[in-house]
């Protein structure tokens, strides 16, 4: 054997394979014990050996285990039948069948060893032997093929184990219809279709980062998932990005994310004098950029967090200004009111941005605009909203037909106090707030002087418009005058 070719082979299955060269020697030694009993051995027999890497030389041996009386079950007289699986008992499955070839008596094993007890493991040297048939050589090739396989899905678990909830980077290997492999180097991991982001393509030999969703052990390898659309993902992307957070000065409060669109996150600071919106941002917005460029384009709100709801939901509403907020913590619903030019602002396109920030907070949000007019607030008032009205008298109001308070001041007292629960005096009380909210309460002057002023100004404008059309000649009439034949003297 070439010692110096073997030792060289070693190390580099090692290292291909991030294999310790002990345990490729144990693999080795597995083999050749595996191809002697293949061609020497008999049915039963342990064998084990010994391989020495500098000298090249192997040693075999028989392994006998110690047994005593009662560890044995009793041998089977002749024709007696061997007794079902569901006749013994769980004392007699402990118990062994007494095989000379790997088994040793204790008084007999007492007479090499004296020390020998029970289950002690003794060695009896067995003739060396170089010689083995085509059979035995590929025993042993396989035997070593599946035990480095093993041992190197053993080193990628290892490793990955306690990576889940971190970042990798991966190369793009292949895509199968809907699920994409990655190759993280050492292993390929699953980045399956759930987990992408929708406004993302993805192409073969592409590099990117993923977040390690999960490691699943499997008889086949690591099952590695990765996610692209995970919320996770953005605060590791800052982790690496934000010192601050990484030092933990800055703490990622919460995060509300639809993925390739629009993410929240909510940001603390630990230590007075640094801003936790401003360091997240970084300077001209380059920290920002930089997680905004991994994410493919999304959309990132940063926002300061706070102990106080009503404070953090208001923040939550950016980039909308909320002019007033309402809290009800009993049905854990805060009702904002903006700006009527802000409206569509703070909703959001398809309602994302009241959505998201929903999400973030954990309090359900309801939009309103500050402007009142004569369909009540902006962006649509709710019964709850009136003087003397509760969860119930709501519920037996919108029970009763009355689902806005433009419904209530159509109404009449006698009406309300047919609904359930209310009495005459909560019936005034209910219809004077629906009248405020909605105003209703304008008086007949001030009608009667703003539809003279909206008629006045109709006027004004139809009789410029009249005055233009007598100076300025019709369309008409210019095309008419140059089609006309001109003399030309």
């Amino acid at each position: 054997m070439d010692l110096k070719q073997f030792t060289s082979a070693l190390s580099q299955i090692s290292e291909e394979k991030g294999i310790s060269q002990e345990k490729v020697l144990e693999t080795i030694e597995m083999a050749l014990a595996a191809a002697y009993k293949k061609e020497y051995g008999e049915k039963g027999q342990i064998v084990r050996a010994k391989f020495d890497p500098k000298t090249g030389d192997v040693e075999f041996f028989q392994i006998k285990i110690v047994v005593d009386e009662p560890m044995l079950k009793p041998e089977l007289e002749e024709g007696e039948e061997e007794p079902t699986i569901e006749s013994e008992t769980e004392e007699s499955e402990k118990k062994i069948r007494f095989n000379e070839e790997r088994h040793i008596m204790l008084d007999e094993a007492r007479k090499v060893k004296k020390d020998a007890m029970p289950l002690d493991e003794l060695e009896f040297a067995l003739e060396t032997r170089e010689d083995f048939g085509r059979i035995a050589a590929q025993t042993a090739k396989q035997v070593i093929i599946q035990r480095i396989r093993e041992a190197e899905r053993e080193a990628v678990w290892n490793e990955y184990k306690d990576k889940e909830g971190e970042l990798a980077s991966g190369i793009i290997q292949r895509i199968e219809s809907n699920n994409i492999f990655i190759d993280l180097g050492k292993t390929v991991a699953i980045f399956p279709r759930e987990e992408q982001m929708p406004s993302e393509k993805y192409y073969v030999g592409s590099r990117m980062k993923f977040y390690i969703l999960m490691v699943n052990p499997d008889p086949k390898g690591p099952g590695i998932v990765l996610s692209r659309s995970h919320p996770k993902m953005i605060s590791r992307l800052f982790e690496l990005e934000v010192p601050e957070i990484g030092s933990g000065t800055v703490e990622i409060k919460s995060i509300a994310r639809e993925a390739g669109s629009r993410t929240k996150i909510a940001v603390f600071s630990n230590e007075e004098g640094i801003d936790p919106v401003g360091s997240c941002v970084g300077q001209k917005g380059t920290r920002v950029a930089a997680v905004i460029s991994e994410i493919g384009g999304e959309k990132i709100d940063i926002i300061e967090w706070s102990e106080d709801s009503e404070i953090f939901v208001s923040n939550a509403m950016s980039p909308a200004k909320v002019t007033k907020i309402e809290m009800m913590p009993r049905r854990h619903t805060a009702r904002v009111y903006v700006p009527e030019d802000q409206l569509s602002l703070a909703i959001g396109k398809a309602g994302q941005n009241v959505r998201l920030a929903a999400k973030l907070t954990g309090w359900k949000i309801d939009v309103a605009g500050a402007t009142v007019v004569a369909e009540g607030v902006e962006g649509g008032a709710g019964i709850e909203e009136l003087e003397g009205v509760g969860e119930k008298t709501a519920q037996a109001l919108h029970d009763a037909g009355f689902s806005t308070p433009a419904d209530i001041v159509h109404a009449t007292v006698d009406e309300l106090t047919k609904v359930e629960g209310i009495g005459p005096k909560t019936a005034e009380k209910i219809l004077e707030s629906a009248k405020k909210l909605t105003g209703a309460e304008k008086t007949e002057e001030e009608i009667i002087e703003k539809a003279a002023e909206a008629a006045s100004g109709e006027l004004a404008e139809q009789e410029h418009e009249e005055n233009v059309a007598e100076t300025e000649p019709a369309p008409e009439k210019e095309v008419e005058e140059e089609l006309q034949p001109k003399d030309f003297e």
